[in-house]
């Protein structure tokens, strides 16, 4: 996950409100979202090679979703899959906020990453480059990867693409799905300064990234109701920019 938006106790039909980008290589295996045969009620895509998830939901109603932080001076070639933190924690019966707790001790040994996780009632923040766990306020959120809320034009250019369709009184997730798809890039003057070169700032500054051998793999609408129903919506991408839409709704757990 590289891009995602968060309406968090801001609609009043919906205290959650996720749009997210999944950029990654496309010769990295992955599935496609659905419900976990080993652990039933989740539902999430899952990394063949980490064997993780970028985001996901539970039946329950508990949510993770992660997004590496870009930070190729400092890249651990031996770190353990950031993915399984979000699978961690979704599998888990322990609070967002304990789990992050015990998260910190052991934070550095992974890559740069940025840590949602939570319900609609509680939802936290971390990140293994900014200290503390941060307890979210309401809000409306952005976050690619740099730290929640950075200055970057994917990040500040999306929040206003996003806000119309996140807060209308009856969320699309088809017109959320188009507006993820909104892939021109910055122009120069605007790109962040990452360490990867021009070039490459360039090709990854759209919301929607395509190029031969990178680019976003999935877009995933989250919507959950004052009563607790779930709608996940994931539209997958090939790199000929064929598509497939799956949907689950889920309700409560009994």
């Amino acid at each position: 996950m590289c891009l995602a938006f968060i309406s968090y106790q801001q609609h009043p039909k919906f205290p959650l409100l996720i749009a997210a980008n999944r950029d990654e290589f496309y010769d990295r295996p992955t599935l496609p979202a659905s419900e976990w045969s080993d652990v039933p009620g989740l539902v999430a895509g899952r990394d063949q090679a980490g064997g993780g998830t970028w985001m996901g939901v539970t039946r329950a109603g508990r949510v993770g979703l992660i997004t590496n932080y870009r930070d190729p001076a400092h890249l651990k070639t031996d770190a353990p899959s950031r993915g399984k933190l979000v699978s961690d924690f979704l599998s888990g019966e322990m609070s967002a906020e304990t789990f992050l707790h015990d998260l910190q001790p052991n934070a550095a040994t992974y890559n740069g990453f940025n840590l949602i996780v939570g319900s609609m009632d509680a939802l936290y923040y971390f990140s293994n480059y900014r200290e503390g766990v941060l307890q979210l306020p309401p809000g409306y959120f952005g976050l690619s990867n740099a730290l929640l809320d950075s200055h970057w034009p994917k990040v500040q250019d999306g929040k206003e693409r996003l806000r119309p369709l996140l807060f209308a009184t009856e969320p699309d997730p088809e017109a959320i799905l188009q507006a993820m798809c909104y892939d021109t890039p910055a122009t120069d003057d605007r790109l962040p300064q990452t360490g990867v070169g021009l070039e490459w700032e360039r090709v990854l500054s759209p919301m929607f990234i395509r190029s031969p051998r990178y680019g976003t793999r999935c877009t995933t609408v989250l919507m959950i109701d004052n009563a607790g129903r779930i709608q996940l919506t994931e539209r997958t991408y090939t790199p000929q920019g064929a598509s497939t839409t799956r949907s689950f709704q889920l309700n409560p757990s009994a």
